[in-house]
């Protein structure tokens, strides 16, 4: 197991390889607002936050992010039937 998988703040190097991009690739997406920036105060990146901000780059929305596969069918079937 990663160091990623143990914690959920991560240092650049950590964030960038849970995105798998270089660090200064990393960086640059932080700089463009693509991935959020540090907690304030520290050096340290939340998980939790990247994985939000990569779901909703890859066209996720928060409420279907942290949805199961059977969750997201019910609410789908459900709105077909309303």
């Amino acid at each position: 197991m990663g160091q990623a998988e143990h914690s959920r703040l991560l240092t650049r190097e950590e964030a960038a390889a849970h995105c798998h991009l270089s660090p200064s690739g990393f960086s640059r997406w932080v700089a463009q607002g693509r991935l959020p920036r540090p907690l304030p105060g520290t050096r340290r990146w939340d998980v939790r936050a990247i994985d939000r901000a990569l779901d909703r780059l890859s066209g996720l929305s928060d409420s279907e992010a942290g949805q199961s596969a059977y969750e997201r069918w019910r609410a789908n079937r459900n709105a077909r039937h309303a």
